[in-house]
């Protein structure tokens, strides 16, 4: 974890691939690159890389009657990260339309009642966020326009902005397997043959190009919002 102080503010970057060789891992590092170069001090949370525990239990289980329950030291380190960060940056691989077990787990645990939620005020008020999701899906393919919108309505209405975020971006990455995958009129996954040379290069930089490009409005759109002081937990 690196973290410094910075005009801009912080961003927690969070990535949730079991592989630091991966596509996905490559662009949460990219994506910090981007921030830092933009006056952001960079907290990277690699949630298998810390060995994050993505099961619920007995002492994170929400208690509706105490908001103030005391969770884990674990979840309340994390909760503390969050709370210290101007914006979060999560770039996580796309699994049925969703985030992967270790990201929802990480939600469930550490967004907790109490802390990201349940108060009138809420502690993550003015936060911004930003979703990159890689999707095997090519860009023509018409199952696009449903993942983005089963994306925004769970990732960006049911959890950034109802935890009392000022701003959540989903930014969808098609194009993001060496093997094209469509879906056909009767629900078939249809997988095509490999791209090699030169043609997968230009196929990643252009994913390279389209990730930078939220990256960089993303940022912009955050320096043009006063950064508001942090508080701890308790």
């Amino acid at each position: 974890m690196s973290q410094h102080d910075s005009h801009a503010g912080t961003a927690l970057v969070v990535l949730s691939h079991h592989r630091t060789d991966s596509l996905t891992a490559h662009t949460a590092r990219r994506a910090a690159a981007r921030l830092e170069a933009a006056g952001y001090g960079i907290d990277m949370l690699d949630l298998h890389a810390e060995g994050f525990d993505p099961r619920m239990n007995v002492s994170d289980q929400p208690d509706w009657g105490n908001r103030e329950k005391p969770y884990s030291d674990e979840v309340h380190a994390h909760m503390q990260r969050i709370l210290d960060a101007d914006v979060v940056v999560v770039v996580f691989p796309v699994y049925w339309q969703s985030v992967p077990a270790i990201l929802k787990g990480w939600i469930d645990r550490v967004w907790n009642y109490g802390f990201a939620y349940g108060r009138s005020k809420p502690r993550l008020a003015g936060k911004r966020m930003l979703w990159l999701g890689l999707a095997g899906a090519t860009a023509d393919d018409p199952v696009v326009e449903g993942m983005q919108a089963v994306l925004e309505a769970n990732l960006s209405d049911g959890i950034a902005y109802y935890c009392g975020f000022s701003h959540s971006t989903i930014g969808l990455l098609t194009d993001a397997e060496e093997r094209p995958q469509t879906i056909d009129a009767e629900g078939n996954l249809l997988v095509g043959e490999a791209v090699a040379g030169a043609e997968r290069e230009t196929q990643y930089a252009d994913l390279d190009r389209r990730a930078r490009g939220f990256v960089d409005r993303f940022a912009a759109d955050s320096l043009s919002v006063p950064n508001r002081a942090t508080s701890g937990i308790r």
